[in-house]
């Protein structure tokens, strides 16, 4: 029981720096007291300066705390080789200091110049076909090239020596949205960087062969020099080696940690120490790895809800969003540094989607009370005006296109502003997290390896490593429980549950780490797909999967996979559950109980979920991905239980999170949701009837 004490009070002090939304080191960047800080992008270049001084009056008077400026402007700010401009951005930091605004400069090296791009084209990204990239885009620079990163530290460094010790920067933004937005670069200079990664990673030749299993359709290389870059477009049927294109993808990743790692030291040579250095990742992060920039002072990312890839819940989700999305990206960015922040959240209506629909009335507020909620210190969107010209012309700003109007996101945005000003005053800075709330929270193990390899051999075109992960994530979030996501190199003692979602690829030591948490009582949870391969994405020479058997208390027989038109039945108690898309066929030891079964195929009563107490902790695994995840629901909240740990089942669609001593709840269903606020609770803002899209605020 003293045991049990010493890690509930250990568990509660490393936490209490997540719940309340700051690191140890965050201080230096954000007050406690301000809960969030919200600001805007604003791109002075495209609009007459005589409009200015109107505008930053405007975001001020709207609620906004600081401006975003300059990562489009590299034409400008370096009009020609060598000659910088910063007087008219001087201009726009002295107006934005005028009306109270902060400034987050920005590194504008997704935009680089026509002056550059034609007079050494080298700079170029090169695409799977072989053709060069164009002057007219963004991100079109090469991470590769020597010489575009000589030229992007120039202009970085100049604009650092500039606004380095300038108090009115508050902070920097490195390029954005770091990636070629699923563009790989064929450049030539990728190649011999590539060559050189290989070398430095397998040292001989004959080292890469083995991991590449070149012994597969005489793919034998005899040295480095006859190694080209992994291509799709160039193979006639199929791929030798997808152990090469893994490899591939890890080389591009960290080309583009190399390429913001190289600007965070650019800037931070000239800086001081209160300015802090970020960049805005997406927040699906599939083309690079967001965690492979560790040196940043923390990760922010990109959030757009609503853009016609998702259908949400009922006959308005189209307009809302997954209820899980930004609660995702909060508790994938933040765990980190501890900190994280939306640097860019939609404002209303975009262009770019497959289809564009309306926003549901009040869902952006929603939005932005769901990133207060997760832990985020700042909020910031795209843009201040609607666009008149260039290829964003439909997408909303908090303006329309008179510049003065606001739009029903500039509307909302004010709403949720004034509404963290009201919450500021009743901040208590002692606030004590509730002990059935910290007690739960769950760590997410996830290493993109898993998600590169699962997804270059699916088995099935209904793979999707996303879906898998995020109806998991989803199942957690409708039972109340927090989350952080975790690489497999962290402490994992501070969680009583984590869950490793498909974990295909494995190691004897990343098997030994699982056993040892589980014998020192925490609960591992183990789905689908797991434990098949080694890093090099080979599968083991033992029976199938067969290094986690003694982890799982029993086997995996084999794995089968359904069409599409059809389904299969799981039981689990007196519930059936349909599945098709994987399921893994499980020989349970003595002593592993079985949790779930198949009730039909070939192979009825075999085991779909297992279960195990090993040492003074558990192993479940789930074995079978279900269609609606309702089965994957029920294992996790038995799981807990047996843990005694409590959960708390939600309405359909709602979120809900404590922070700062408040707890917040949104609906992103399309019915009204009744939420469970204690009698002697004291509500804020909203109500215990939450319509679509509404907020509730309350204290206990």
């Amino acid at each position: 029981m003293k045991k049990v004490l010493i890690f509930l009070i250990l568990v509660n002090s490393l936490q209490v720096l997540y719940f309340k939304g700051y690191g140890q080191d965050a201080g230096r960047f954000f007050k406690p007291g301000n809960l969030i800080e919200t600001g805007v992008y604003y791109y002075p270049e495209a609009w007459d300066s005589s409009e200015w001084d109107r505008d930053l009056k405007n975001m001020a008077g709207m609620g906004f705390e600081f401006i975003h400026v300059a990562e489009f402007a590299w034409a400008f700010l370096e009009p020609q080789e060598g000659t910088y401009d910063f007087a008219w951005l001087d201009h726009v930091v002295d107006k934005a200091a005028k009306h109270g605004l902060k400034v987050i400069m920005c590194s504008p090296s997704a935009c680089p110049p026509a002056w550059l791009t034609t007079t050494y084209p080298e700079v170029l990204v090169v695409r799977e076909d072989g053709i060069r990239a164009s002057h007219g885009t963004r991100v079109h620079g090469s991470w590769s090239s020597a010489k575009f990163k000589l030229y992007v530290e120039k202009i970085d460094a100049e604009m650092a020596r500039h606004y380095g010790k300038d108090k009115r920067i508050w902070g920097w933004q490195i390029d954005n949205e770091p990636s070629h937005y699923g563009t790989v670069d064929y450049n030539p200079e990728a190649r011999s960087r590539f060559i050189e990664w290989l070398k430095k990673k397998y040292t001989t030749i004959e080292a890469l062969n083995k991991a590449w299993g070149t012994a597969f359709w005489s793919g034998v290389y005899n040295n480095f020099d006859q190694i080209v870059l992994p291509n799709y477009k160039m193979l006639i049927s199929g791929f030798a080696s997808p152990h090469s294109f893994m490899d591939f993808k890890r080389f591009c990743a960290d080309e583009c940690a190399s390429y913001v790692s190289l600007q965070y030291n650019t800037l931070r040579e000239y800086i001081t120490k209160d300015q802090f250095v970020t960049t805005n990742f997406m927040h699906d992060h599939r083309d690079v790895d967001a965690w492979r920039n560790a040196d940043l002072d923390f990760i922010s990312y990109t959030m757009y809800p609503v853009a016609g890839y998702t259908e949400g819940l009922g006959d308005q989700g189209f307009r809302m969003g997954d209820p899980w999305r930004i609660s995702y990206a909060n508790d994938f960015f933040r765990p980190l540094k501890g900190v994280t922040g939306v640097m860019e959240l939609q404002p209303g209506q975009v262009n770019w989607g497959s289809y564009n629909p309306q926003p549901y009335p009040g869902v952006i507020r929603a939005w932005l009370w769901n990133a207060y909620a997760g832990g985020l210190s700042f909020i910031c969107s795209y843009r201040f005006r609607e666009p008149l010209f260039g290829s964003e012309q439909y997408h909303n700003g908090m303006v329309g296109t008179d510049g003065v109007t606001p739009l029903s996101g500039g509307r909302e945005y004010s709403q949720f502003m004034k509404e963290i000003k009201e919450l500021r005053t009743k901040y208590n800075p002692d606030a004590i997290i509730p002990k059935d709330y910290i007690e739960r929270k769950t760590a997410i193990l996830y290493n993109i390896d898993n998600f590169w390899n699962t997804e270059m051999q699916k088995q099935t075109y209904q793979w999707n490593f996303e879906k898998h992960i995020t109806k998991l994530y989803g199942d957690l979030k409708s039972l109340s429980v927090p989350v952080d996501f975790i690489s497999e190199n962290k402490d994992l003692s501070g969680y009583r549950v984590v869950i490793a979602p498909a974990y295909q690829l494995i190691d004897q030591s990343l098997v030994a780490k699982w056993k040892q948490y589980v014998e020192n009582g925490g609960n591992l949870v183990l789905t689908c797909r797991t434990g098949q391969k080694d890093r090099d994405g080979h599968l083991f020479e033992t029976q199938w999967a067969e290094p986690i058997y003694d982890l799982i208390g029993g086997k995996i027989d084999m794995y089968d996979l359904l069409p599409n038109d059809r389904s299969a039945k799981v039981k689990m108690g007196t519930n059936e559950y349909q599945w098709n898309i994987w399921g893994d066929i499980l020989e349970p030891n003595t002593g592993t109980e079985t949790w779930a079964a198949y009730s039909d195929q070939f192979y009825a009563g075999k085991g779909a979920v297992t279960y195990r107490k090993l040492g003074k902790g558990s192993v479940t695994y789930i074995g079978v991905e279900t269609n609606d995840s309702k089965l994957e629901k029920e294992v996790l909240k038995k799981v807990y239980s047996l843990a005694g740990l409590t959960t708390k089942e939600l309405p359909e669609g709602v979120i809900v999170h404590w922070r700062d001593g408040f707890w917040i709840a949104m609906n992103y269903s399309s019915v009204d949701a009744t939420i469970d606020v204690p009698d002697k609770a004291k509500i804020i803002i909203g109500s215990k009837i939450l319509k679509p899209a509404e907020v509730i605020v309350w204290t206990e």
